[in-house]
């Protein structure tokens, strides 16, 4: 099969297209034809820090795709069914024309989307109801006042429209461009703040009591903002991993600091992660019923060296609004 591999750490130069074999399902695999596939931050961050030795090695942690075979236990799935899904990073990634991974990690394709609409959304899905759900339990009853610091992004964007359709929670989305700012609005954000300049008294301008939750995309240097924007007893959720992370001054408030990974589940619960599944299920109901939108906003493809580079600098240049996803040749 056709697949984008790199074989040294680098900058987005590094693509090459390559043959590789189509692997071989285990008990509980699905074959998949891959029909669309997304660049999330995760793909720069090991696509720029993780030696494969020489060897070539596939990124890539969404994707849309129909299931043309399945392994011996499959349970979910069969041959025809469309799907879409991210992957696990302690396999081979989705930059390929054939994908294999484990059913209870996938979910049944929304009906009312396009492959590629679909292929936007499952890694950042997965991050913001974990977010919510798994870190900061919240739940259908659940007010309060959450902020999300880079809510055009992909995972803000859905951690914006969860949280509306599900919670009570009134949301502050944090943007600095106007095509940002207005992207949040329409996603439902109740209000946005620019994070361009003092994070801290512009949350206050629309929550001066403080705010209960903050969903983190950029945590470095942020810790003692965060802490005079929240209540005692709130809470941090961030999906990066700034070097040297200083958590004590979150002390004095008791507040409560969390990683999310998505990842987890796959790496460390397989018993677990048949909740992907669920969840990926559940989200794609909500697609179909109109509850939730698509974060799909440039489209590129077909996938090869030169598309998936462009898709990378993309997302590196800090300026996506929305998912950047491209599209597979079969």
């Amino acid at each position: 099969m056709r697949a984008v591999a790199y074989r040294r750490p680098g900058g987005a130069d590094v693509f090459e297209d390559v043959e590789v074999p189509v692997p071989a399902p285990g008990p509980r695999d699905l074959v998949v034809a891959v029909r669309a596939v997304s660049v999330n931050p995760v793909d720069i961050e090991l696509r720029a820090g993780k030696d494969p030795g020489g060897e070539p090695h596939i990124l890539g942690y969404d994707a849309a795709g129909v299931v043309r075979g399945v392994g011996a236990e499959v349970e979910m799935f069969s041959p025809g069914d469309e799907v879409y899904y991210s992957g696990s990073t302690a396999r081979a990634g989705t930059d390929a024309q054939v994908h294999v991974v484990d059913e209870r990690i996938v979910g049944p394709k929304p009906r009312t989307l396009s492959f590629a609409e679909a292929a936007a959304l499952p890694l950042t899905t997965i991050v913001a109801w974990e977010t919510l759900f798994d870190r900061f339990g919240v739940d259908a009853d659940s007010t309060g006042t959450l902020v999300v610091i880079g809510a055009a992004g992909g995972a803000g964007s859905m951690v914006i429209q969860l949280a509306r359709a599900l919670t009570g929670l009134t949301v502050i989305g944090t943007a600095s461009r106007p095509e940002s700012q207005q992207w949040a609005r329409d996603l439902g954000a109740h209000h946005v703040v620019d994070h361009s300049g003092d994070l801290g008294e512009a949350v206050a301008a629309v929550a001066p009591d403080g705010v209960d939750l903050v969903f983190s995309s950029r945590t470095g240097g942020m810790i003692e903002t965060y802490e005079r924007m929240l209540r005692p007893g709130g809470a941090i959720c961030a999906i990066d991993g700034p070097e040297g992370l200083e958590l004590l001054p979150l002390k004095n408030k008791s507040i409560t600091f969390h990683w999310e990974l998505m990842f987890t589940r796959p790496l460390y619960a397989p018993d677990d992660m048949v909740v992907q599944h669920n969840l990926l299920e559940t989200v794609a109901g909500l697609v179909d019923a109109g509850t939730l939108r698509t974060t799909l906003t440039c489209e590129v493809g077909p996938l090869d060296a030169t598309t998936l580079r462009q898709a990378h600098e993309l997302v590196e240049a800090g300026h996506m609004v929305g998912k950047v996803v491209l599209t597979v040749d079969s």
